[in-house]
């Protein structure tokens, strides 16, 4: 009689492995939630706060305090200012009380104005609640006993004390749906996710078939070809302000070398602005991201190429098939699990990309993207709610394409 034998990993052994696994991925696991979970799950919240750029700070009662009257000798008369201001303009703060101590040297002259009132030197101003923009001044009469010179800097260097409670917006209990009303309302949203699609599928599309044809051109080993690869490379490694830069420099208008070629050449009677119209914008941004990334799907693609059998190609050269058949039955076949995943890759950087756009047209004529629209906003428009919720239709956008993705097309592929 056999004894079972215990699944592979379940004895003692098994499990101080996998204790030490765990023990060792934790580090790893906790630095990743805190940089990709914890802002994600921020985002989300304040995608549901009624909160502006003006809000990030918690409003606080702010003092000042100074010396008037202009005393020039000691027994004089002056007053000790106070400029009590509420920082927002919006929200209120509850339970404002303003403490300090008169310097020594000082001596009041009279009873304070309200809502003051004072023990020896002790001065302690309630102001209760007090709305947002709140500003008041307060002028309290003393008699000098000391050098005025030095009392004006004692009292300019002293700070009073101010207690109050705020309302942090950011952490209270009041949401609102009207940030993704916003975003959602009128023609604005669909006319912005149009643009967004059009430069993200025939960027990304563009950018694989132009990396699949320069792959293709420099597969074969000829004189100069290691130049030629430093060349193919120089748009994606080249800082992307010079060569936005650039570009918007030689589709000027009025300056620019292509305007001036194509009327010289006859092929247009007036200058065309390229990233200034409809929808040509639109095309230009998208041929700039094609040219910028087509380099990366080239050497991926490349790096492929040259890993496949050459056996095959020598047995369908002996079979009499053609160059277009070689490609379509042998080295597309091969080269579909690193088109799908560079596809997978590009789609998503190229769905989130914000400066090629930015820096060549602003986001005008047609080009404004999600994600300018996070940047106009929660920047332009100093609504951090709304471009939180922009950012978070984008967050959805790409959750639903990689369910797609893994869903369908990558099982087809075999990934």
């Amino acid at each position: 009689m056999t004894s079972a034998t215990p699944p592979k990993g379940t004895g003692p052994l098994g499990r101080r492995e996998a204790r030490l696994a765990w023990g060792l991925l934790f580090p790893t696991i906790f630095i990743v939630s805190l940089v990709v979970i914890l802002p994600l799950l921020s985002i989300f919240w304040i995608s549901f706060k009624p909160v502006g750029l003006a809000d990030l700070r918690t409003p606080e009662v702010v003092a000042r305090e100074d010396l008037r009257g202009r005393p020039e000798a000691v027994g004089d008369a002056a007053e000790i200012r106070y400029r009590i201001r509420n920082s927002s303009q919006d929200a209120p703060i509850e339970g404002v009380v303003l403490t300090d101590i008169l310097p020594e040297g000082v001596v009041l002259d009279g009873a304070p104005p309200a809502p003051c009132v004072a023990d020896g030197r002790a001065l302690t101003c309630d102001f209760g609640d007090i709305e947002g923009g709140f500003r008041e001044t307060l002028e309290i009469p003393v008699i000098l006993q000391a050098d005025p010179g030095a009392l004006e800097v004692a009292i300019e260097d002293s700070a009073p004390t101010v207690t109050g409670r705020a309302d942090n917006i950011l952490t209270n209990s009041e949401f609102t749906l009207e940030n993704f009303a916003r975003v959602f309302d009128g023609n604005e949203f669909w006319t912005v996710f149009y643009a967004t699609m059009f430069y993200t599928i025939v960027g990304t599309i563009g950018a694989l078939v132009f990396g699949l044809f320069a792959a293709m051109l420099l597969n074969k080993s000829f004189k100069g070809q290691g130049i030629l690869r430093g060349l193919f490379l120089f748009p994606y490694v080249a800082p992307v302000i010079a060569v936005a830069f650039t570009w918007v420099n030689l589709f000027d208008p009025f300056s620019g070398s292509v305007n001036a070629l194509l009327i010289q050449m006859g092929v247009t009677q007036e200058s065309i602005n390229f990233f200034g119209q409809r929808p040509l914008a639109l095309i230009m941004v998208t041929v700039f991201e094609i040219w910028r990334y087509f380099p990366l799907s080239f050497l991926f693609i490349l790096a492929r190429m040259q890993s496949i059998d050459h056996s095959m190609y020598e047995a369908a050269d002996m079979d009499g098939a053609s160059p277009f058949q070689k490609f379509w039955f042998l080295s597309l076949p091969q080269l579909l699990g690193i088109l799908s995943v560079l596809f997978l890759l590009r789609f998503i950087w190229t769905f989130n990309k914000f400066d090629d756009i930015f820096l060549l047209t602003g986001g005008n004529a047609g080009t404004r993207t999600l994600t300018v629209n996070v940047y106009e906003q929660a920047f332009a428009e100093s609504n951090i709610g709304a471009g939180a919720a922009v950012a978070v239709v984008i967050f959805g956008c790409l959750l639903i394409f990689s369910y797609f993705f893994f869903r369908f097309i990558s099982r087809e592929e075999g990934l």
